[in-house]
């Protein structure tokens, strides 16, 4: 049977964009012909995808696909990608604050923060500086929430670091509406480092990889991101 697919991901080699590869071809056809059938995505029109299927590629991958005609099509290729130090938070199983897991599921991309005045994306952003904070204290009513100045918060993440980690962050809209203390916070989508570390729960790609995204985003198009295990997908 995964011969039989694979060779009908050949006969749609014709849907090949720059970077994608046969094998990926098979794997991101596969998702697709998931999602067609899944209502969930109804109203999604660009979605960012991040898997792994160790059959093809030992790293967690990330892919963005576009709604043309009611019909998914392959609009970024799949690009390497980190996510949580300690994996993904699969759906029978409680993803708590500082379990260091990525959430899996579907949901929408929301505000893009950056440390940059000027960023080449037609999506709003926000420029950061060191007064932009976003809320960790599960005690706090400040929860997963952002907040600029100061806070009574314990424990906060500065969206302007000394990495380049949060350079370009744009918020996963995790545990967000609405908000359950202790359920996770702080879920983004910003960038990896050269070593592409494990995240705290968060999903990572390449800086280059980023702006080709951030290019791609349209604003008057529902963004959302499902964030999956392949090997369940597959079996």
């Amino acid at each position: 049977m995964k011969k039989l697919l694979f060779s009908i991901a050949i006969i749609f080699s014709s849907l090949l964009v720059v970077g994608q590869n046969a094998d990926s071809l098979y794997v991101v056809n596969y998702i697709i012909s998931h999602i067609s059938a899944n209502k969930e995505f109804g109203k999604v029109k660009q979605l960012v995808v991040a898997y792994q299927n160790p059959n093809f590629n030992p790293f967690q991958m990330v892919a963005g696909l576009v709604k043309k005609g009611g019909k998914w099509k392959v609009a970024i290729a799949p690009v390497r990608a980190s996510i949580g130090r300690n994996g993904l938070a699969k759906f029978y199983k409680k993803k708590l604050e500082g379990d260091g897991q990525t959430p899996t599921g579907l949901y929408d991309l929301g505000q893009l923060y950056t440390y940059e005045a000027i960023v080449n994306t037609s999506i709003p952003f926000q420029q950061v500086d060191s007064l932009d904070k976003w809320i960790d204290d599960s005690s706090s009513n400040d929860y997963n929430k952002y907040v600029r100045g100061e806070t009574l918060a314990k424990s906060f993440e500065h969206l302007k670091l000394n990495s380049i980690d949060y350079k370009y962050c744009m918020v996963i809209e995790y545990n967000t509406h609405p908000v359950v203390k202790g359920k996770g916070s702080a879920i983004f989508f910003h960038l990896a480092d050269e070593k592409y570390t494990p995240t705290a729960g968060c999903v990572a790609i390449a800086e280059n990889d980023m702006l080709q995204f951030l290019r791609w985003f349209k604003p008057n198009k529902k963004k959302a991101i499902w964030i999956t295990g392949m090997l369940e997908v597959l079996e």
